[in-house]
This record gives C-alpha cells, structure tokens and sequence, in this order.
C-alpha cells in the first residue's frame, strides 16, 4: 500500500513502549493541582504530561480553562519531574504560548480538527518546527476529514504525527458519552498503518466506571497507546469530573491490562490460525454469493415496480423487513445494532439497483 503521509520516526513510540500513556487533569486549575497531580503520575511511570489550558466549551458560562496564565505550571512540571508536557491549541496564538512555554507536543481537538480553515491556519503556524503533533478526530465519523488534517500538517512538514481517537457524537441513547465507532480508527490504522494511534478513554466514555474496557479494546486493537485524564481529587475538578481517576486509579487501570502479542511468531500458532482463517474465506465467498443473487432480486422488482408505476420505497414493507430480520437474529444471539447496521446498507444497494433501473 502506497504511504499517504511522509512520516519520521517518533521516539515516543515502538513495540517495546507500548503503550504510551498521557495523562494529566482536563483541565489546569491552579499550580497546587497540576504540580501535586504531576508528581502522583511521575512516580506512576507516566512519560506524558497532558492538561488543558483553553477550554472549548459547548456553553458560555463554564469554565474555559484559565489560558496563558497556567503555562508556567506546565513548564515547572517539566522541570520537576522530567515528564514531557502536552497541551491543547486550538489557534495560532495558542501555538505560539505554547512554544513559548517549551511544550513538547500539542495537540488539536475535536472541534478544531472539523474545521479545514483553523486546521490549515496550524500547519501554517507549524511549518519548519520540529514537534510532535497529535490530532484527535472530528466530532462527527468522517474519516477523510480526519485524513485531511493529518495531510495538512504533513505538507506543512510535521512528520511526527499521532491520532488520538476520542470517540464520535451520537445522537441517541448510548452508554459512553462518545461512540468509539472502532471501524474508523481500525480504517485508518489500515489506510496508513505507520501512523501510531491512542486511545482516549475518557472522552469515549465520559465515566470513570467504563475506562478499562475501552482501553482493553484499545489494547487488544494493537494500538499505541492511552490518553486519560487524571486528577488529584477528580470530584473537585471544574471540568468533566466524572470521567477523570485519580493517578493510584490510573496506576491500578495500567497494571490489570493484558498486553497481547501482535505477530504470531511459532509454526502451530500459525497453522491454527490459517485453519480458521480458512473457513473464514469459505464464508465469505458463499456470503458474497448469497449478496449477489439478493441484488439480482432486487433488480427484477425494480423493473416490475417500473412497470407496475409503483414507488422505489416502501416504508412499510421497510420496516416488516427490519422488525423482521431482527427477531431472526435474536434467536441466533446476534446483536441488534450490527443486524440495522448490516440490513440498512443491502436496502440502500437495494435502492440503489432499483433507482439505476426505473432511471
């Protein structure tokens, strides 16, 4: 596969240093809290410092971070505890506090990262640095989007960059506060397998209850590394408390990881793979098979419903299809969020080779 992006060897990362984990309060408070937070993680074999500076909230109001004031915290962290240090900007005069400051390695927000103008706008400001620069993706699932940013930078000449994956706005009932949609990151570790992705845990789940189930995944999906928010006394935190542990939490979190192999490296493991691998290919084959002559059907209504003078869409015999389909599926203990999903692409194929016969 041809690489999309020109990338440079990022010490922070390797096989050997996974997983790299960055944590630090959301927010920066007062020096007592980022210093006092700082020194629990250090002694917890956290290498990355994280905490925010400038706030984007979604409401005026809140608390929005208390800006270029708090910088010289983050640069006596450094000096303190050797950690390096990273923050959030969201603009060029973010940008230049932070360089100001020493910061080691920035990154761009959600929201930031959704706008192709303030994304340019950095890669400008960055251009002939040498800093890393880890980019979170938008807000809404738009993989090229998040493609985009990463190319910008890099023809700006940022070659050490990371994707933070912090989860997707939905707008439902949901248990995280954003979806982990693990389809798109896993899409880009295939689009462009060299560049390292982590995991944001607390912004995926927006609760402290459900942090080590999202970062196993994470694990098990052979990504990089973590990014959790860590406070001193996350119940006292001004921001996103809920989601925030303490640094003896975090340490507890790391230590009950299984840390699996990613290369099968013996013959029988191998062998045992390729069996199922196999029936896998089998499956596959005889479910493209069973695709192909779904659309062949389909394709005869479209031309009886041309002739018929009858609408593409029905949306009761839509729905008699759904309700239908899913009560199959409970019985064979498959979940309902991946039969809607699998049945609402084949109707719209469906759509699609009835709209290319009538027209």
């Amino acid at each position: 596969m041809q690489n999309i992006l020109d990338l440079k060897r990022n010490d922070l990362f390797g096989k050997d240093k996974k997983p790299l984990i960055i944590s630090g309060p959301c927010s920066a408070e007062s020096e007592a809290q980022v210093i006092e937070t700082a020194r629990q993680l250090a002694v917890s074999n956290v290498k990355i410092f994280r905490a925010g500076i400038w706030k984007p909230r979604t409401r005026p109001d809140t608390f929005e971070g208390l800006g270029s004031a708090a910088l010289p915290w983050i640069r006596r962290v450094k000096e303190e505890t050797g950690m390096l240090t990273a923050i959030e900007v969201a603009n060029v005069w973010h940008l230049k506090e932070a360089l100001k400051y020493e910061v080691d390695i920035i990154w761009i927000g959600a929201r930031t990262t959704a706008n192709p103008f303030a994304v340019q706008e950095l890669a400008d400001g960055l251009r002939g640095l040498d800093i890393p620069v880890f980019i979170k993706n938008p807000i809404n699932p738009e993989i090229e989007l998040w493609i985009g940013a990463f190319e910008r930078l890099n023809k700006a000449g940022i070659k050490k960059l990371a994707a933070i994956h912090r989860g997707f706005s939905y707008y439902g009932h949901s248990p995280y506060r954003n979806m982990p949609q693990w389809e798109i990151p896993i899409e880009l570790k295939r689009r462009i397998p060299e560049l390292p992705i982590i995991t944001d845990p607390s912004h995926i789940c927006g609760s402290r209850d459900l942090l080590f189930s999202i970062s196993q995944t994470a694990m098990d999906l052979d990504f990089d590394g973590l990014f959790i928010e860590s406070h001193y006394d996350p119940d006292s935190a001004l921001s996103d408390k809920d989601q925030q542990i303490t640094p003896d939490e975090l340490r507890s979190l790391l230590a009950g990881l299984v840390h699996r192999k990613s290369e099968v490296d013996n013959t029988r493991q191998l062998e045992g793979l390729n069996e199922y691998r196999r029936q896998i290919d089998h499956w596959d084959s005889e479910l493209l098979r069973v695709l192909k002559n779904r659309m062949s059907v389909s394709e005869e209504i479209g031309r009886y419903k041309k002739k018929e003078n009858i609408t593409i869409l029905q949306t009761s015999r839509w729905s008699e299809i759904l309700e239908d389909r899913l009560a199959k599926a409970k019985q064979l203990g498959m979940s309902d969020q991946f039969i809607i999903q699998i049945f609402k692409q084949i109707h719209q194929e469906s759509i699609s080779f009835q709209n290319k016969v009538m027209n």
